[in-house]
Parts: C-alpha cells; structure tokens; sequence
C-alpha cells in the first residue's frame, strides 16, 4: 500500500567526474570522430542531426539540450530542429542526411536487423565509404556520451533565465 509519498531519488555519481581518465578518454575519442566526419566531408550540421536523433532515441535530455544548441550555432534552422524525430515524414533532409540518420537509428537500435539491413544499403547507394564509417562512429560516439549523462543524470539548466 503506497503511503502516497514518492521515494527520494537516489543520488547519482557524476561518471564523468568519478572517473575522470575514462571520460577525457570518450572526449579524445570524441575529438578523434569530429576530426574523421570533417575528412569525410561530412558539415557540422549533419553531425549534430546525427547527435540530436540518437539523443532523442535514447531519451537524454541533456544530450538534447547541449546539441540543439550546437546545431542552431551550426546554422540548422529550428524548423528542421523541431520536425527531426519524424524527419521521414518531411522533405526537409537531403537524401545523404536522410541515409546518415537512418544509418544512425541503426547502430542506436542494432537488433533489428532488417532496418539496420536496409539503413546499411540505403547508405551504400548515397553516401561514400569514408562518410558511411563516419557516420557509424558519430552514432557510436553520442550513443556512449548519451549512456554517461543518463547514467548519471545530469541536470538540464534553465538558459532562458537571466
């Protein structure tokens, strides 16, 4: 019989901050990612709609936050921003973007394989092979960083306040 309290949330270890030299380790890898996406011609724009669906996949708020900023400064504008969770439903992506994050959702969701078939030859038809491996590693990188901050859970801040 629930005495209609709620029970104090437990207090979480910020990873990050417990284990230093494994976060600046994801961080390197991180950096290591940005630099591969940027060689495989991949814009700034398209990496962060990779960061921000995988983070919507995966429910982390902070993730959200961090990268819709960064996407705006990007130069994305927030109608694509605002649709992006239904981005099959729209004709506002190109088709290498539309394959990125189908290829993204993939690697987020891999036990269905049927759509990670289907993501997979969808981007073997538009994107290079270079690109394609970027856009695995973008995945898996956010897909680790999404892992620490809801692990963690890290606060969203209030940026609209003074």
């Amino acid at each position: 019989m629930s005495s209609g309290t709620t029970e104090p949330a437990v207090q979480r270890i910020f990873i990050d901050k417990q284990s230093p030299k494994a976060y600046d380790a994801l961080v390197q890898t991180s950096e290591a990612v940005r630099a591969v996406a940027a060689d495989a011609g991949l814009d700034r724009t398209l990496v962060e709609l990779i960061n921000l669906r995988v983070s919507q996949i995966n429910g982390c708020a902070f993730c959200l936050h961090m990268h819709t900023r960064a996407a705006l400064r990007a130069g994305d504008t927030p109608q694509r921003l605002g649709v992006l969770a239904a981005w099959r439903d729209t004709e506002l992506f190109t088709p290498a973007e539309r394959a990125a994050l189908a290829l993204a959702e993939a690697v987020t969701s891999p036990a269905d394989a049927t759509a990670q078939e289907s993501a997979y030859a969808s981007a073997r038809e538009t994107l290079a092979a270079d690109q394609i491996s970027a856009v695995i590693w973008v995945a898996i990188t956010i897909n680790a960083f999404n892992r620490v901050s809801i692990m963690s859970k890290h606060p969203v801040r209030n940026s609209s306040r003074p």
